[in-house]
């Protein structure tokens, strides 16, 4: 049997117990040991500490963005809210310029007539009846007659609405141009030729220009302007009745076939001015 190549003995074990007793014994009286094991514990306890904080923190930082998300869908619900108020405030103000602007240009136009003149609105339109009936707001009691003539300004442009068919106490009707009933003598702006304006009995269609000799058809063209002539003493004169969109000549007729667009957009028409021509004719009778 082979020996082991390290032997000890007795005086030798006691040797080396004897040193590491000496220097466990050192390490108490001098603290270090005490030292390290609440080093341990600290490390240990803040460790514990932090973990539990961290979870505590996760869990308080979610509920915080759940409750801070609540609360930005009720600020936006509210901001939405007070927009759409905005918005609403800002079309209402819009409409209220655009009403004012409507109201000044009428009343700058009332200014320029000479002729004793009454503004109405309109309250209702009858497309149904015999005639296409226009319902404005002012009656026998505001100096409304029979016949008397209606004109309007719309987008800067003055023109002719139609006349008085129907007088009521507080309320008229008014038969505009383009009824079928209607009819107005009128001239070619730019080359003065007489001729009479009918409707063809609505307003999403032109008015027919009729009575205009066929030798004119150079003198003219589309776009040209329509006016009242003034005669019979039923309008004032040179209020533009409308444009010329077509003209067509027919081999079994001498007169021009011509369409004519309102210069009025009667689907838009708000206000109306009623013209009294009654103390001009009053006066040109007694001169």
């Amino acid at each position: 049997m082979k020996k082991s190549p390290f032997t000890f003995h007795l005086p030798e074990i006691l040797l080396i117990a004897m040193v590491l007793f000496s220097a466990v014994m050192l390490g108490f009286s001098s603290g270090k040991f005490i030292v390290s094991f609440n080093s341990v514990g600290f490390t240990v306890f803040s460790s514990l500490q932090k973990g539990l904080n961290s979870v505590v923190y996760f869990f308080t930082d979610k509920v915080d963005g759940i409750k801070e998300i609540s609360n930005l869908k009720q600020k936006y619900a509210r901001l939405k809210d007070k927009l759409e108020d905005y918005e609403q405030i800002k079309r209402v103000n819009t409409e209220y310029v655009k009403e004012n602007e409507r109201l000044k240009s009428l009343l700058d136009f009332r200014d320029t007539i000479e002729y004793k003149n009454i503004p109405a609105r309109i309250i209702g339109r009858d497309p149904d009846a015999l005639y296409s009936g226009i319902t404005i707001n002012k009656g026998a009691r505001h100096g409304v007659r029979k016949g008397m003539s209606v004109i309007a300004v719309q987008n800067g442009d003055r023109g002719i609405v139609g006349k008085i068919v129907t007088v009521g106490y507080g309320t008229s009707i008014i038969m505009p141009v383009y009824d079928s009933q209607c009819h107005i003598s009128v001239r070619i702006q730019n080359t003065r030729d007489v001729g009479i304006v009918s409707g063809t009995g609505t307003q999403e269609k032109y008015l027919k220009l009729n009575y205009i000799r066929k030798r004119l058809v150079a003198d003219f063209h589309t776009g040209d302007i329509i006016v009242t002539s003034g005669e019979n003493g039923n309008y004032l004169a040179d209020i533009p009745v409308g444009r010329i969109s077509n003209i067509t000549s027919l081999d079994y007729s001498s007169s021009l076939d011509i369409d004519v667009d309102p210069i009025i957009d009667f689907a838009r028409l708000e206000h109306v001015i009623i013209i009294d021509l009654t103390e001009a004719a009053e006066k040109k009778t007694n001169d």
